[in-house]
């Protein structure tokens, strides 16, 4: 029980982040350019969002819809909602992308140390723990009970 409990609040945790990301990112849409740079959006993207703000806001939908998805898929594995079709491979994928997206952190810190912030290090540190805790999480509330 406390095995399935610790992995459903990993997961539930992954799921907030991810909900919440997605949020940030939607905000931009709203906010406009000055919201993109703040949130380090690359440069082609703020300045789609001043030539092109239609444009800048579908990009930014569906790479909002890809962390929204994230969400629904550990709030499933999680046992919050229904079981969804493709639980196990959705979440393992969310796990190596997002433990992925953790550790690209570092090599690209190297190779462009002008773009080094607090915020860049805290969000890949982030995506680095939603990886590991989604996939633990999800192994724990899955594991066997041994009598």
């Amino acid at each position: 029980m406390k095995t399935k409990f610790s992995g459903a609040f990993l997961l539930i945790s992954v799921a907030l982040l991810a909900l919440f990301t997605a949020l940030a990112h939607m905000s931009c849409i709203v906010l406009g350019p000055e919201c993109y740079r703040a949130q380090m959006a690359p440069e082609y993207l703020v300045e789609l969002s001043e030539r092109a703000p239609w444009r800048a806001a579908l990009e930014t939908t569906l790479v909002s819809l890809l962390f929204v998805a994230t969400s629904v898929y550990c709030l499933s594995g999680a046992a919050v909602i229904r079981k969804l079709p493709l639980l196990k491979p959705a979440i393992m994928t969310i796990s190596v992308l997002c433990t992925l997206r953790g550790i690209a952190t570092v090599p690209l810190s190297v190779l462009f140390p002008d773009q080094v912030t607090i915020f860049s290090l805290v969000a890949g540190a982030l995506w680095f723990l939603a990886g590991v805790c989604s996939f633990i999480g999800y192994h724990r509330i899955n594991a066997e009970v041994k009598v």
